[in-house]
C-alpha cells in the first residue's frame, strides 16, 4: 500500500465532535463502549439508546489513549489504494461497454457516459461520502439503511446488495474469456472454458485472502496496466478520427433495455466501497477526497476510448459487443495492439473480481458483527480477512459464471434498483431526523435540495426496472421475496440457539438485540 506502517486505531469520523462524558449514572452515557446488559427473565439483551435515535452519536472504535486495539481493527487503506479499489468496484476500464455503442449507435453512447455519471455517479457517489463518514463501519450501506428503517430492511438490503455483487463478479470470468476467445478459440466454449473459470476464481479468490494491503496494491499495479493500451489506442486513432462518426444516431433502432443497462452497470456500485470503510486509514477525509478522484478516473477512462474507437472505425454496430475494443485496436495499431488490449482486459477483470470481493466478503463481516449474520461470518483469517464471507462469495461467482453477459448485467441491476432506492429513502431520513448529526462530510446541499439531486437518479431506477425483461423480473422477485423470509428465518434460528449471533461491543447500537462479543473471545482461525 501507499503507507503500509502500522497506524494508530482512528477515531470513527465523528468522534472528535462528541460532547464531554456524562456523570456517572447518566442515562445517557456513552454507547460507543459500553457493554450490553444481560436482560432479566430470559430476555435478550438491549441497547442503552439506539443508533438514530436524538442524541445519539457515532462513536466507533476507542483511540490509542485507551485499550490496546486489536491488530483487525487497524485501518490501513490510504487515499490512492483507494482510488484503485473504487475504481475496479466501479468500473476497471472501458471493457464492457461497446454494448452501448452496438444498442444505440456512437452518439446516444457518448452522451450516455457524459449525462449518466451527472444524473447517477456524482450522486450515489455523494451520498457514500457522507453516509460512509458518518457510518465508517464495514456493513457500510446495511447500518446505513438499518439505523433508519430498522434492523429488517438494513438485512434486506444486505441480502440484496450482497447478491448483486455476486452477480456482479460472476460476470468477470466471463469478460475475461470472451477477451481472450478470439486469440484462444478453445476457450469459447466446453471444458476448458469451465475448468479456466475455476482456476481463475481460485486463484483470486487466494489474493482476497492475503489481505485488502494485497488487494489494494494488485488493484494499483492491474490499474496502470490495463489502461496504457487504451492510452496508445488514442493516441494511433488521431490520423483516422472522422468527427461526424460521433454523431451518427437512429432513434427507431435503439434497444433502450441493453442501452440503459449496458450505462447503469458501468456507472454504478460507487457505495460498494462503504463496506471497506472500517479497513480505511481517517476515513473521514480518506474516503470523500477519493470518490471524487475516482469519478473523474472514471468517466475519463470511459469517453477516452470510446471517442477513439467510434471516431477511426467506420460504423458497424452489430460487431460493436463485449470484446470489440480487442478488434479496433488491431484495425488501428496492428496485431501486437490488439494483445496488448486482451492482456489488459484479462489483468482489468482480475482487479475488478477481487475488488467486488473484498466489499462482498467485508459485507458479511459487518452484517455478523451487528448480529444480523451468524458469528461465524466474522472470523478471520490470520491475514485479518473475512475467511467464511470470501468463500461465500467465490461459491456464488461459481454458481452463477455459467450466465450469459447480459443477463447477469440485467439481474445484477434488477437487485441493485431495490437496493438503491432504500439508500435513497434512508439518506433523506437521517437528514430529516438527525440534521445536527456529525457529518465529517456533508453533501452541500439542504434536505430540499438533496430530495431534487435523486429526482433523476430515481426516475433512472424506475426505467431500468420497467424495461426489464420479464424472465429478470419474476427471477430477482423471487429473490427479493427469499430475503424477506430469511431474515425471520435466522431469527428464529437465534432465539432456538441453533447458531451463535453476536455483537461487537465496540459498535454502536442500531437497536439489534444480541450479547456483544466477550472481549477474550477469538474469532481469529
Amino acid at each position: 500500500m501507499a503507507s503500509t506502517e502500522r497506524s494508530e486505531v482512528a477515531l470513527a469520523a465523528v468522534a472528535r465532535h462528541q460532547p464531554p462524558p456524562p456523570p456517572s449514572g447518566s442515562a445517557s452515557a456513552s454507547i460507543g463502549h459500553e457493554q450490553q446488559k444481560p436482560a432479566q427473565n430470559g430476555e435478550p439483551a438491549t441497547c442503552a439508546s439506539p443508533m438514530g435515535e436524538e442524541g445519539t452519536e457515532y462513536q466507533g472504535l476507542p483511540d490509542s489513549s485507551g485499550a490496546a486495539p486489536s491488530p483487525h481493527s487497524l485501518r490501513k487503506l490510504s487515499v490512492v489504494p483507494l482510488i484503485f479499489i473504487i475504481f475496479y468496484e466501479v468500473s476497471g476500464g472501458p471493457f464492457g461497454i461497446e454494448d452501448s455503442v452496438g444498442a444505440a449507435g456512437p452518439l446516444l453512447a457518448i452522451v450516455g457516459f457524459l449525462v449518466l455519471p451527472v444524473i447517477w455517479s456524482i450522486p450515489e457517489a455523494l451520498i457514500t461520502a457522507e453516509l460512509g463518514t458518518m457510518f465508517p463501519e464495514n456493513s457500510g450501506f446495511v447500518v446505513w439503511v438499518a439505523s433508519a428503517l430498522g434492523p429488517y430492511w438494513g438485512f434486506q438490503q444486505g441480502w440484496m446488495k450482497w447478491l448483486s455483487g455476486v452477480i456482479d463478479n460472476a460476470l468477470y470470468p466471463v469478460l475475461f474469456l470472451d477477451y481472450l476467445k478470439s486469440g484462444v478459440p478453445a476457450l469459447a466454449g466446453g471444458a476448458p472454458r469451465a475448468f479456466s473459470v475455476v482456476g481463475l476464481t481460485a486463484m483470486l479468490t487466494l489474493l482476497n485472502y492475503r489481505g485488502l494491503t494485497v488487494v489494494g496494491w494488485v488493484a494499483i499495479c492491474l490499474g496502470v496496466f490495463s489502461l496504457l493500451p487504451f492510452l496508445v489506442l488514442g493516441l494511433v486513432s488521431i490520423p483516422k478520427i472522422e468527427p461526424a462518426r460521433w454523431l451518427v444516431v437512429d432513434l427507431h433502432d435503439v434497444d433502450w433495455n441493453l442501452y440503459l443497462n449496458t450505462l447503469f452497470w458501468n456507472l454504478n456500485y460507487w457505495d460498494s466501497v462503504s463496506t471497506i470503510s472500517g479497513e480505511v486509514k481517517n476515513p473521514g477525509k480518506t474516503l470523500p477526497k477519493a470518490l471524487f478522484y475516482a469519478v473523474i478516473f472514471v468517466v475519463i477512462g470511459y469517453l477516452y476510448p470510446l471517442l477513439a474507437g467510434t471516431g477511426a472505425v467506420p460504423l458497424d454496430r452489430g460487431q460493436w459487443t463485449d470484446g470489440y475494443f480487442a478488434d479496433i485496436a488491431k484495425l488501428l495499431g496492428g496485431a501486437w495492439l490488439m494483445w496488448w488490449v486482451q492482456a489488459a482486459a484479462a489483468v482489468s477483470n482480475m482487479g475488478m473480481f477481487v475488488a467486488e470481493m473484498s466489499s462482498d466478503s467485508y459485507q458479511l463481516l459487518g452484517m455478523a458483527e451487528r448480529g444480523m449474520l451468524p458469528a461465524f461470518f466474522a472470523w478471520r483469517s490470520r491475514y485479518g480477512t473475512p475467511l467464511i464471507g470470501i468463500l461465500f462469495s467465490a461459491s456464488g461467482v461459481l454458481l452463477l459464471s455459467t450466465m450469459s453477459f447480459q443477463e447477469i448485467v440485467a439481474a445484477e441491476n434488477f437487485l441493485y434498483c431495490f437496493g438503491m432506492l432504500l439508500e435513497f429513502l434512508s439518506f433523506v431520513l437521517l437528514r430529516v431526523r438527525r440534521p445536527d448529526a456529525p457529518r465529517p462530510y456533508r453533501v452541500p446541499l439542504g434536505t430540499a435540495g438533496c430530495v431534487a439531486m435523486l429526482v433523476p437518479a430515481t426516475a433512472l431506477i424506475v426505467a431500468v426496472l420497467a424495461l426489464s425483461t420479464l424472465k429478470v423480473a419474476l427471477v430477482s422477485l423471487g429473490v427479493v421475496a427469499v430475503g424477506l423470509v430469511l431474515q425471520p428465518a435466522l431469527r428464529f434460528v437465534e432465539k432456538k440457539r441453533w447458531l451463535r449471533f453476536s455483537v461487537n461491543s465496540d459498535l454502536p447500537c442500531i437497536d439489534v438485540t444480541h450479547q456483544p462479543v466477550a472481549p477474550d473471545e477469538p474469532l481469529v482461525v
